[in-house]
């Protein structure tokens, strides 16, 4: 079998190379990406029966990368650090899971189901999709501790609509129409908010695109329409893959 990891971290991505190579023989042949993009292009011209996906990267998460891929047959191995994706969800549908740092069990319990028939003919990406959706969706009461000035407020992620940067400060707008300023910068929540349910469309803004994104307007600029009708600015070198993100709702 032939396998891609794609993972930002370059130790994580040696780490586990050295890890197949030495107690997953079924595994002949490894390439390494270290970016969603990357790995597009690989795919591109490879075609592997393994993705070792890691879920939480910059710029796009795992998520983002299999939104934007059309269907394939190879496998998908989500690894993350990050243990709060529905991961009972995700292995009922014979999508595994390893977590980081990596067990040598787990890594060969993963790899021996990938010659069983049923995997290869029901883990198309379609399929994950379709899993991550729903399980996603089930999970929209999932909660967040907004600092402020005065202490904390615990909002849901369905509340929020987007979030603005206001400096070393973040205004974050809820459907109720009240506004918080959060004394964290924006970077902070792009770093901890699920990023199925948000995406950061400029530099200073995030929206929420599961719960609260009602359309696309190319007019005066590219921006997200949102719920209570304001519209929020795309960068141009993110529009590809907020298209990419809404074209796999």
């Amino acid at each position: 079998m032939k396998a891609l990891i794609v993972d930002d971290e370059q130790f994580c991505r040696d780490n586990l190379k050295l890890l197949i190579d030495e107690y997953c023989p079924q595994i002949s042949s490894i390439e390494l990406a270290s970016s969603a993009d990357e790995a597009r292009t690989q795919l591109a011209v490879s075609d592997p029966d393994v993705l070792f996906l890691d879920i939480k990267m910059p710029k796009e998460s795992g998520f983002d990368l299999l939104h934007s891929l059309g269907d394939h047959k190879f496998s998908v191995i989500f690894t993350t650090a990050h243990n709060e994706y529905a991961l009972d969800a995700l292995k009922a549908q014979a999508v595994d899971y390893l977590e980081k740092p990596i067990n040598i069990d787990d890594l060969q319990s993963a790899v021996s189901k990938l010659g069983k028939k049923e995997l290869s003919d029901g883990n198309s990406l379609s399929e994950i999709r379709a899993l991550i959706q729903k399980t996603y969706l089930e999970q929209n009461e999932e909660k967040i501790a907004v600092p402020m000035r005065e202490g904390y407020e615990i909002i849901s992620y369905r509340e929020i609509v987007h979030l603005e940067a206001q400096e070393s400060y973040t205004m974050i707008y809820l459907d109720s129409g009240k506004k918080l300023l959060s004394s964290k910068n924006i970077k902070v929540y792009e770093e901890k908010l699920d990023p199925l349910v948000f995406f950061r469309t400029h530099k200073s803004h995030i929206i929420n695109l599961r719960h609260h994104l009602k359309g696309f307007n190319r007019i005066d600029g590219n921006s997200a329409v949102m719920t209570g009708g304001k519209h929020v600015p795309i960068a141009r070198r993110k529009l590809q893959s907020f298209l990419d993100r809404i074209a796999g709702m």
